[in-house]
């Protein structure tokens, strides 16, 4: 698998030739928040102060395993914050969106309305 090039573009790919070059430097994507899954786990820890780990499964319609494989990327990124703990019996995970998350959130947020405004001149 090829690594992502992270470096700012400014012209079309040499596999593009009809391609126009960008007037400005367009940033790559965060690849990490823009996979449809996890930009959900941060979109809705954005509008929530926090979610637990079954209130992220029933709102994004994704199973147990999908969930947790997702959050602990963004955990292990510092994206999102996990915290465990009981209710009586039953194991409660919770959820919250760290600053570091918040600040990606947004620059992720500024990138694609920026790119909405390119395609719309």
């Amino acid at each position: 698998m090829a690594k992502a090039n992270n470096a700012l573009r400014t012209s079309p790919p040499e596999n593009l030739p009809h391609a126009k070059p960008h007037a400005a430097p367009v940033p790559d994507l965060d690849r990490l928040i823009h996979e449809r899954v996890r930009l959900g786990i941060v979109s809705a820890l954005a509008a929530n102060e926090f979610l637990t780990f079954n209130d992220l499964k029933r709102l994004l319609e994704i199973t147990d395993g999908n969930l947790s494989v997702h959050a602990r990327k963004l955990e292990d990124a510092g994206y999102v914050s996990c915290t465990k703990s009981f209710e009586g019996r039953m194991p409660r995970t919770e959820y919250r969106l760290s600053d570091s998350g918040r600040k990606a959130l947004e620059k992720y947020l500024d990138h694609m309305e920026a790119l909405i405004r390119a395609m719309r001149k």
